[in-house]
């Protein structure tokens, strides 16, 4: 009877996401203050563990150390990409060769080499089909005594169909000191009567702007796109954050460490090509983004009216005063009104 009653109360202090078990009720309760478990997080589509990042969840499945279950399914039914688990091995073989995509075309990338200042930034008149989804992309040259300091000298931006609507090379402030062809392809004389980067910062802000004023732009409604891209605080764009969709930075994307993952493992991890080989395009690195931003905004998950914990209807959620109340609860009660703290791309669609 005592061993009956000590396996539910270890199965009452067992986090009902991450499957933490913890020895007392009010240190399950701390957990989840913490720990903002929530639907938005990657899962286990065989055990249902939450998972705080994609990195992460792989571990679980393939990892040096995953759960066997867990891992002799997913060998068989699993999508390497998607981390998705389908209902037979033929379906996998199916979905897997949808989810693969394919690079852009080489001849395509040498025809944009020489390509110079390409402009279809246009303001809109009234409110468009939903929010517009831009992905911008840039290449730097190095400046000062040794060629380290990271300037920017090509900049793309591409719309959601992965047409080109703005590309330039761009004079950097100061003086450049490494080209580094090697990587960037970029020429002195590429650069030599390019546009200023003030011109074209303000140029890309106005565009995403799209004609509302940067103190009036809300996460939901209004004109302003959405600006897709891969360490974006590099270019120093005076735009909302909120309007911003980096893949270094979107929890789901970085490592278990906490920190970023570079945009060519995602695109080989996540998408099933590689990029950035030789001498790189900011084109190529434009279509990573968006095509990774397209296949985050796409998870499917359960909608709530107020989805991040940072809304005022869910500050209480954990109050400290209401931890009596919170030590009656199942872990799976505890896990229902538990929310994200971070702005999931689902929310997008």
């Amino acid at each position: 009877m005592d061993s009956r009653k000590e396996s539910s109360e270890i199965s009452r202090n067992k986090c009902a996401a991450c499957f933490r078990q913890f020895n007392r009720m009010e240190h399950l309760v701390e957990h989840m203050r913490i720990s903002y478990h929530s639907v938005h997080e990657p899962m286990c589509g065989i055990c249902k563990k939450h998972c705080r990042s994609y990195e992460s969840l792989r571990e679980h499945l393939i990892g040096p150390l995953p759960k066997q279950e867990c891992k002799n399914i997913f060998s068989v039914r699993g999508c390497k990409f998607c981390l998705t688990i389908l209902g037979s091995p033929n379906a996998r073989r199916v979905h897997q060769e949808r989810c693969q995509l394919s690079g852009v075309n080489a001849g395509l990338l040498a025809s944009f080499a020489n390509l110079g200042l390409r402009d279809s930034l246009t303001l809109d008149s009234g409110y468009a089909r939903g929010r517009q989804v831009v992905a911008l992309a840039y290449k730097m040259v190095g400046g000062g005594s040794d060629g380290s300091l990271d300037l920017c000298a090509r900049v793309c931006l591409i719309d959601e169909n992965e047409n080109i609507i703005f590309h330039t090379y761009v004079k950097p402030p100061i003086p450049v000191t490494n080209y580094r062809y090697e990587t960037t392809g970029i020429r002195p004389e590429y650069l030599r009567d390019a546009t200023p980067l003030r011109q074209v910062q303000r140029k890309i802000q106005d565009f995403l702007c799209n004609g509302e004023p940067t103190w009036r732009i809300r996460p939901s409604g209004g004109k302003a796109r959405i600006l897709v891209g891969h360490d974006l605080d590099r270019l120093q764009l005076e735009y909302p954050a909120v309007m911003m969709r980096d893949t270094a930075k979107y929890p789901p994307l970085m490592k278990t460490s906490k920190l970023s993952n570079s945009l060519k493992y995602l695109t080989q991890a996540y998408l099933g090509y590689d990029i950035q080989t030789g001498i790189q395009d900011p084109y190529e690195d434009c279509v990573a983004t968006m095509r990774l931003y397209i296949r985050m905004k796409s998870q499917n998950h359960k909608i709530e009216d107020y989805p991040l914990a940072s809304d005022p209807q869910n500050r209480n959620n954990f109050a400290s005063w209401r931890q009596s109340e919170l030590e009656r609860m199942s872990p799976e009660e505890m896990l229902a009104i538990s929310r994200s703290d971070y702005y999931c791309w689902c929310l997008d669609s």
